[in-house]
């Protein structure tokens, strides 16, 4: 298991539009993941999932993925994360 925390910095957070790009992202990716935002946790490969943490500007999250290509994966949705503006 990998994990990172990081501050979402983007106006709107990962909601709408962001959040499409990041569950693009992740279904790239082999491994489970998870994202967390206020002790909630959701599926980082379900829209559903992602829109109802209400991730905004300002607000910590943790990526937790487990599988193979754990750390490439995480490591690749915290750049996507810091590069949406």
């Amino acid at each position: 298991m990998f994990t990172k925390t990081i501050t979402v910095q983007n106006a709107v957070g990962l909601r709408a539009r962001p959040a499409t790009f990041f569950i693009q992202k992740a279904n790239t990716f082999r491994s489970s993941i998870w994202i967390e935002n206020n002790d909630r946790r959701a599926n980082a490969k379900s829209l559903l999932g992602v829109l109802s943490l209400g991730i905004k500007k300002g607000d910590t999250v943790t990526i937790i993925a487990e599988g193979e290509d754990e750390e490439e994966t995480v490591e690749g949705l915290i750049d996507l994360i810091l590069s949406i503006e």
